[in-house]
């Protein structure tokens, strides 16, 4: 089963979603906002994402900016960072069994879905 992590309250997880809800499959929605992934859950997304983990944080957001911006952290300190700050892990994420994709863009979303 597919599975979205998820937020409300932003327009491409809202399309991403929509496109999910028409796709006729199966899928969970994950509010990792308000229930973030464990460490062993998030490091499996980024194995499957194929991305080391400050490529799934969301260095442009403020949380990133005023409290973590220009050091250096260690994976599993990023990984702990996104799993406390939630905010800072990159939307919506598309999450099969066998990979993940950061669906921002249409296409790879509907690449995404035909398999």
């Amino acid at each position: 089963m597919l599975q979205i992590f998820h937020n409300n309250r932003c327009g491409k997880s809202r399309k991403c979603l929509s496109m999910l809800e028409t796709s006729g499959k199966e899928f969970e929605i994950i509010p990792y906002l308000t229930t973030p992934p464990t460490a062993e859950e998030l490091q499996e997304v980024l194995e499957k994402l194929n991305l080391n983990p400050i490529d799934l944080v969301r260095q442009k957001e403020k949380t990133w900016i005023d409290n973590f911006k220009g050091k250096d952290f260690t994976d599993e300190e990023l990984i702990k960072i996104m799993i406390t700050n939630p905010i800072l892990i990159e939307r919506p994420l598309l999450i099969s069994e066998e990979k993940a994709i950061i669906a921002r863009d249409e296409e790879n979303i509907i690449n995404f879905l035909k398999k």
